[in-house]
């Protein structure tokens, strides 16, 4: 397994959350290259089950389960796979 170990920058707020998603209800756009805004991160929780995030530019994969987030940095394009049952969110933080 490829895991993420990056942290949220200390000096961010949240500021919200998508509802809890699962392999029957992803916003499609997250299955599609996207990329948050200017300054703003996303933080990828899974609850169950697992997903795999990949990053655009470099093309790397990281496996996300409920040990292992995953930190969205702004403005990098990205999107997720999905490889079987999952449930997750994704929440939203700003700089202070």
């Amino acid at each position: 397994m490829n895991y993420q170990n990056e942290k949220l920058p200390p000096n961010v707020v949240k500021v919200g959350s998508t509802d809890p998603m699962d392999e029957t209800n992803i916003l499609s756009g997250l299955l599609k290259n996207h990329a948050t805004s200017s300054g703003k991160f996303g933080y990828l929780v899974v609850q169950a089950g697992s997903l795999q995030f990949v990053w655009e530019d470099n093309n790397e994969i990281f496996d996300s389960d409920s040990s292992h987030p995953i930190v969205i940095f702004p403005e990098r394009v990205h999107h997720v796979q999905l490889i079987g049952k999952v449930r997750f969110h994704i929440e939203f933080y700003k700089l202070k």
